[in-house]
């Protein structure tokens, strides 16, 4: 395989997934830990240092718009996960080749070569 040689939409859709797997998970580690509405619970302190681990806030849930929003990158993600895998350009390429190609495409398309994305607007 000639370096570089992946076809234009197959190099597009790694780049897009990329990027929602990345909006994705900043949207994640702002929400709260629970969907549902639950109540925290303590921690405990360690006998011997006092220093107290564990435990959780109460948990407020998510809105609907964040559910949504989940939703919505969670499907676009497997969408362009089986575009990317199944697209035709895998069938030409050698069987024992085919994971070597996918870890260069996944490489050549990562989010250090391509310009940044605002992540904090995820929705």
């Amino acid at each position: 395989m000639a370096e570089n040689a992946f076809p234009d939409d197959l190099r597009v859709a790694q780049v897009r997934l990329h990027q929602a797997s990345s909006e994705l998970a900043a949207l994640c580690r702002t929400l709260s830990w629970s969907v549902e509405p639950m109540p925290g619970w303590k921690g405990e302190a360690h006998p011997h240092t006092g220093v107290v681990t564990g435990g959780r806030q109460d948990s407020p849930g998510w809105t609907g718009e964040q559910r949504e929003a989940v939703e919505r990158l969670r499907a676009e993600c497997v969408a362009l996960s089986l575009t990317v895998t199944t697209h035709p350009y895998w069938a030409g390429v050698e069987r024992e080749k085919v994971v070597d190609e996918r870890m260069r495409l996944k490489a050549d398309t990562e989010p250090a070569a391509i310009p940044a994305l605002n992540v904090d607007v995820a929705a």
